[in-house]
């Protein structure tokens, strides 16, 4: 005896691939027109903020639920990088905090 292996109801399987198609359109498109999937790199993990060592343009991660150690400080509120590279991130790679709090050009930055 000779066994179908085609599917019962041809039309199922090619239902399922036009619920595909429209899926499969819109990501050659937008490969197609040069969109890429940019993939941003958080400054800090889940559960830390980021912080910058004073007088330089270094920083570092620190838990939420401490202070920042000794050197360093919260950046000034509106201007925390979120991601390696965002607006932020930039701004601070010339500038930092003086002791006092006040922003200025980073020693490095000539």
């Amino acid at each position: 005896m000779r066994t179908n292996h085609r599917p019962q109801n041809p039309s199922a399987t090619r239902r399922g691939i036009t619920r595909s198609a429209p899926a499969l359109a819109g990501l050659a498109a937008a490969l197609l027109t040069g969109c890429s999937l940019q993939i941003e790199e958080a400054m800090c993990g889940d559960g830390e903020y980021p912080v910058l060592a004073v007088g330089s343009t270094g920083g570092s991660c620190v838990p939420n639920v401490e202070e920042p150690p000794a050197g360093y400080a919260r950046y000034p509120e509106g201007k925390v990088p979120e991601h390696v590279g965002d607006e932020w991130d930039t701004y601070w790679s010339t500038r930092t905090l003086d002791g006092r709090g006040n922003v200025v050009a980073a020693p490095d930055a000539g």
